[in-house]
């Protein structure tokens, strides 16, 4: 069947998820800029403001618990019912007349960072009921390449739509949104399902399963660690990426945003390449030089050059998503069904969540360091995690593995809900190339 572009378009289901991103994604990014404009209009803090971005951010840590209990949903149920249920909390906002309704903003941005780990679990296990194993990789790239396009002009969209009518109207626009993403999710039609969990066990005992299966699968560990690295060092970079702007280059802060575009290009080219690589690769291949990308590109602003700079931001742009995507490939391909949201949010918390302490480092450091030394210490960094998926890259042909999906034997065949134990999640040998 193959995962290429226009195998992933002709696919009703894959065409219905590309829909959930194309929605819910606009929305979500008009109103995290937005909630922040909201907040600094209403109260002039610029600190009030941030902490819109935290309350998104904070549910993350939570995502190996959310996971479990995520697998002991109904899991297309969930898709639909908690698209609903955030847009109906968006529309508290429309109650928003000053700064005494603040704490709403905050509450709505909260009940967003939830949303997002349950929806990220449930998908998970929906994308792999409801694709081919060789589709999926083609799928998330250009779910990536239409979220990060997404990025240019949503957030802008956004800002217009405050401008104009005020935060209230982006808040219905991103309800509508979330809508319109719940009647995709509903029509999606996915194969056999995984039975949710029973509920004897205690929700602890599951999350444990959920962390342990990808701690002791060799291949996904490397891979969610190799995007945790190059995420936590793109926000280790994030302040000295200024300092080469209005330093190395001269030029006025808001330059930025051009720098900002230059990323998100390549974010859209590489997510539209990324799927072939998986075909024809696989993930460690593609997660490698996804690394190996973004760490040039970290090397390459050290060089006083707008060219070399933009290029290099080019880069990072196409690296970065190379890996997250590999990883999260990974994840659905070679997890087996029943511990699929569990695993998802977990790898999802352990790619994602460093990075809010990376950028507090590199803060601090550009106010002890010379900033490209920080670069370079960043730079340094992002391949130690990739190292030992070479081995995997020269030991076992690609074609061998393309579209196979390998779960090992499964955790609860027989038993439903029992722990797994270590030898009944050991991937299988052969199955090394395409991340098995």
């Amino acid at each position: 069947m193959g995962g290429g572009m226009a195998a992933v378009l002709g696919d009703r289901n894959a065409r219905l998820f590309l829909g959930v991103t194309l929605t819910s994604g606009f929305g979500s990014t008009a109103m995290s800029l937005a909630a922040s404009v909201w907040v600094l209009t209403l109260t002039g803090a610029a600190s009030l403001a941030a902490l819109c971005g935290l309350c998104v951010y904070l549910p993350s840590l939570a995502g190996p618990v959310l996971g479990a209990l995520v697998d002991r949903l109904p899991r297309q149920r969930l898709l639909v019912t908690a698209s609903l249920a955030m847009a109906t909390l968006l529309l508290t906002l429309l109650a928003v007349r000053g700064p005494g309704q603040t704490w709403l903003i905050f509450a709505v941005m909260l009940g967003y960072g939830v949303t997002f780990v349950l929806l990220d679990a449930g998908e998970a296990v929906i994308l792999r009921a409801a694709l081919p194993a060789d589709r999926l990789g083609g799928v998330n790239s250009l779910r990536m390449s239409v979220q990060e396009g997404l990025k240019l002009v949503a957030p802008l969209a956004g800002a217009a739509l405050f401008t104009l009518h005020g935060g209230r109207s982006v808040a219905g626009l991103a309800a509508l949104a979330l809508g319109l993403a719940a009647g995709c999710y509903a029509a999606i039609r996915p194969g056999p399902l995984p039975g949710a969990t029973r509920g004897e066990r205690s929700l602890l005992r599951d999350t444990r399963a959920g962390v342990g299966f990808l701690w002791r699968h060799a291949t996904l560990r490397g891979l969610v660690g190799t995007g945790a690295a190059a995420v936590a060092t793109s926000g280790l970079s994030n302040a000295a990426a200024y300092l080469v702007i209005v330093g190395d280059l001269g030029r006025a802060p808001e330059f930025a945003g051009v720098l900002a575009a230059a990323q998100g290009a390549g974010s859209v080219a590489g997510g539209l390449l990324c799927g072939r690589v998986l075909d024809r690769r696989g993930e460690p291949t593609a997660a490698w030089w996804g690394a190996a990308l973004s760490a040039l590109g970290l090397a390459l602003q050290c060089v006083p050059s707008t060219p070399v700079v933009a290029l290099a931001r080019v880069l990072i742009g196409v690296g970065l998503p190379w890996t997250v995507i590999a990883a999260m490939t990974a994840v659905q391909r070679h997890t087996p069904a029943e511990l699929i949201g569990r695993v998802a949010a977990t790898a999802n918390t352990v790619v994602f969540a460093p990075t809010a302490l990376t950028i507090a480092l590199g803060a601090g450091a550009v106010e002890l360091l010379d900033h490209r030394f920080v670069l370079g210490v960043a730079a340094a960094l992002t391949l130690p995690a990739a190292t030992p998926l070479l081995a995997r890259l020269r030991t076992t042909p690609a074609a061998a593995t393309a579209g196979h999906q390998d779960t090992g034997p499964s955790p609860t065949a027989g038993t439903e809900g029992a722990e797994p134990s270590a030898a009944a999640v050991s991937p299988r040998r052969g199955a090394e190339r395409r991340g098995g």
